[in-house]
């Protein structure tokens, strides 16, 4: 019924709190040293997630790249794979060598912004990857792991995914489409 926009994706990390340690816990540069969780997301034109990989902390945003498109690919499957020569946007953090030869093994044309000028200026189709990331960071369980094994973990950062995915596809279907049981609060609880 609304289908996805797989012409334009992004991708970003994100740290979060993980204050035991664990499968998927490291020491966070932003929050001085203690334990966090980084994970990397990969969201559709409109914000969709399509993938999530997550790591330690302290790992860097361009190796949980190939993770991430890996699982996009497999959340995907074989039925509507992300298409060749579609445009990725992506931060500065990818602005490197490795990135850019991940992303000419999935056949994706990066969109990377230039290190040194401001983020506000560039920031393009990038802002749906951060509202996204934002609106996850809205569950508890995902803005403040407590959690140790990695899978667990993961099953959280799925679970976030499922209900954004559901809010952002009531909220697009609110403009094109009447129903009885319509929501009528712009907020969806």
């Amino acid at each position: 019924m609304i289908g996805l926009e797989l012409d334009d994706v992004s991708a970003d990390g994100c740290h979060t709190k993980a204050p035991t340690r664990g499968d998927k816990a490291g020491r966070s540069p932003v929050d001085r040293g203690k334990q966090g969780l980084k994970r990397s997301t990969l969201v559709e034109a409109q914000g969709i997630p399509l993938g999530i990989a997550s790591a330690g902390a302290n790992r860097h945003d361009s190796v949980l790249l190939e993770p991430t498109l890996r699982a996009a690919e497999q959340q995907l499957g074989e039925l509507r794979p992300l298409p060749d020569k579609a445009r990725i946007h992506l931060d500065s953090a990818y602005d490197g060598k490795p990135s850019r030869k991940i992303l000419d093994d999935h056949h994706l044309i990066g969109q990377i912004a230039a290190k040194g000028v401001p983020a506000p200026i560039q920031v393009g189709k990038r802002w749906v990857v951060e509202r996204s990331q934002s609106w996850m960071n809205g569950f508890g369980k995902v803005r403040r792991c407590f959690e140790r094994d990695g899978q667990i973990v993961d099953f959280y950062l799925y679970l976030a995914a499922a209900f954004v995915t559901v809010r952002a596809l009531i909220r697009r279907a609110r403009s094109r489409y009447r129903w009885d049981t319509r929501p009528t609060s712009r907020r969806l609880r």
